[in-house]
Formats: C-alpha cells, sequence, structure tokens
C-alpha cells in the first residue's frame, strides 16, 4: 500500500517467481514494475530491486511453461516506476501472467519486488 523502505516482496536470494490472477482476461499490452529510489534507501542503494525478469501469459495457474511475453531488465539508475511494452504479442488474451525474476543489482540474500502491475485490453 506504500513505498516505504522494507514494505516489499521479499524473496530469499536473487531468483524468484509470482503469479497473479487478474480479475478479467485481457491482452496485455504492457508491465510496470516499481522500486523505492536510492534516496529513500537507508543504504543509499538499491542493490536489492530486480534486474533481468520475463513476463509469461499462463493459461491456468500451475502451467509449467506459459508464453513469453516479454525479457526486460529493471535499471536501477532509471526512474523507480519503470514500464516495459509487451515485446512478444500474442493473439491470446491471459487471466493468470507470471513474473519471472532471474537475478537482482547485487544484493546477496534477497530481492525486494514493490509493485508490480499488468496493463492490458479486456478480451470480450
Amino acid at each position: 500500500p506504500d513505498m516505504y523502505p522494507g514494505n516489499c516482496w521479499a524473496f530469499k536470494g536473487s531468483q524468484g517467481y509470482l503469479v497473479v490472477g487478474l480479475s478479467t482476461k485481457i491482452y496485455p499490452t504492457a508491465f510496470t514494475m516499481e522500486h523505492i529510489p536510492k534516496t529513500l534507501s537507508p543504504s543509499g542503494n538499491i542493490t536489492s530491486a530486480p534486474r533481468n525478469f520475463s513476463v509469461y501469459g499462463l493459461d491456468y495457474e500451475h502451467q509449467e511453461e506459459g508464453k513469453l511475453l516479454g525479457q526486460y531488465v529493471y535499471d536501477q539508475g532509471g526512474e523507480p516506476l519503470q514500464t516495459f511494452p509487451v515485446m512478444e504479442k500474442s493473439e491470446k488474451a491471459f487471466q493468470i501472467v507470471e513474473l519471472r525474476i532471474f537475478s537482482n543489482w547485487g544484493h546477496p540474500a534477497y530481492t525486494c519486488l514493490y509493485r508490480f502491475r499488468v496493463h492490458g485490453m479486456p478480451a470480450k
């Protein structure tokens, strides 16, 4: 609900995933990731921010391999809120989206995700 340091979804290490169930099926158009800015960080850095990540559209929650919608890099030197357009267009609508984080910006113990948003057009 807020962007205070530490009020994040933290997971051990630099790799993790999150499956998001949307309220309705959509044709995804973009994704937004948000982390606190360096100026709010008590350490003065945001090494716990996600770095390399991919987003997949899923047909059902426990699907092994979904439809790749894009591979991205969150820029720790950029704005705290960064939007990434869908790179791999799909003719299919999805109600479930998986975020896979492959690395962070160097924190050895954990990775912190503050906000992840999915944007798109509702399926008819």
